[in-house]
Parts: C-alpha cells; sequence; structure tokens
C-alpha cells in the first residue's frame, strides 16, 4: 500500500496530508513557511533544482516535508 499523496491548494495556499493541513506562506522566491494551526512546523525550499523539506523541531518528519514540498513546487509550475 503506497502512503497517500499532498493535496495542494494553491487558492487557499495549503496542502493537505494524512488529515492534516499546512497553510503555506512565502519567505521568497523559492522559500516558504509550512504551518499547522498557526504554528511555523517548517520549511520548503527549493534549491539546485531539487525540492527540500527541513523541519523545526520535532513536529513533523523532513519526508513528510519533502513530500510537502515537492507537490507544492510542482504545483507552482504547472
Amino acid at each position: 500500500m503506497s502512503d497517500p499523496a499532498p493535496i495542494v491548494d494553491l487558492a487557499d495556499k495549503s496542502v493537505s496530508l494524512a488529515g492534516t493541513t499546512y497553510a503555506i506562506r512565502p519567505l521568497g522566491d523559492d522559500a516558504f513557511t509550512a504551518l499547522v494551526e498557526g504554528i511555523p512546523v517548517g520549511k520548503l525550499v527549493y534549491t539546485f533544482g531539487a525540492a527540500m523539506g527541513v523541519p523545526e523541531g520535532s513536529a513533523v518528519s523532513e519526508e513528510t516535508l519533502t513530500a510537502i514540498a515537492e507537490a507544492w513546487f510542482a504545483a507552482l509550475d504547472a
């Protein structure tokens, strides 16, 4: 069984994954912060041709943030 895919809502500036909605706010051209219920949980960064998730603390894993980052930047590029 595969992991669920993130669902991107560009209009709402959010990504939903596994029952959690992450609000996405810009930090710069290729950097965004991800928040859960108003609390920053990590950064989404696009650098050297790859999307990466960088956790802030232990609330969300790097793998989860990277999946969110990949979906977010793919949606922006579409």
